[in-house]
């Protein structure tokens, strides 16, 4: 199939993981909630679960427990013109659940991809990007824009960028890693050189 064009979504709120190894307020990226995203309308919001104590993002939002709790946040930032995305597990049940809370966009959670990247696991790696592609071309049937990120980098992005329905991948703490080292800009043309390779892929 013909792949809509791929956009790279640069997350720099990791600038906060730096921040946070040492406390303190600096560097310190702007961050809120649903009141700061309807009092500055921002062109799209993304809805992740946190923990408290967590580092960074550990999972996908169960949309499908939290039904009754997402359904007037999410009400409420669509009636501000936002364009809301769900951050959640890359299942068939999961697209479905988003589409009835009337969410336009899910970025699929590739954290456990990535991690069977590291490890080296051809099995599971074969696995995560079949959940990945199910997930990717059933949401994009039933309507979702389909957006996909979580530990993604030079190693591991190329096979999810060629999955033809997404259209963006969001990725942060590897491109403010390689910043520290070579600079932001290139950091992010080297991910957009990788982004490209993999969307190459896709069969014409």
């Amino acid at each position: 199939m013909n792949a809509l064009p791929l956009r790279l979504g640069v997350n720099i709120d990791h600038v906060a993981t730096v921040r946070n190894a040492r406390g303190g307020a600096h560097p310190d990226p702007i961050s809120e909630m649903v009141g700061l995203a309807t009092r500055l309308h921002p062109h799209a919001a993304c809805l992740v679960p946190e923990k408290r104590e967590e580092r960074t993002t550990e999972g996908g939002l169960d949309i499908i427990g939290a039904h009754a709790h997402l359904r007037p946040v999410i009400k409420e930032l669509k009636g501000e013109g936002i364009r809301v995305s769900l951050f959640v597990e890359p299942e068939v049940a999961v697209m479905d659940a988003a589409c009835d809370l009337q969410a336009p966009v899910v970025e699929l959670h590739t954290g456990t991809y990535c991690e069977a990247v590291v490890e080296g696991d051809e099995v599971r790696i074969a696995h995560e990007l079949e959940r990945l592609c199910r997930a990717a071309e059933h949401g994009a049937r039933i309507g979702l824009e389909i957006h996909a990120g979580h530990g993604l980098d030079l190693r591991s992005v190329r096979p999810v960028a060629a999955i033809p329905q997404i259209v963006e991948l969001n990725i942060g703490h590897s491109l403010i890693g390689e910043a520290i080292f070579m600079g932001l800009d290139e950091a992010v043309r080297a991910m957009r050189a990788a982004m490209d390779e993999g969307r190459a892929q896709v069969p014409a």
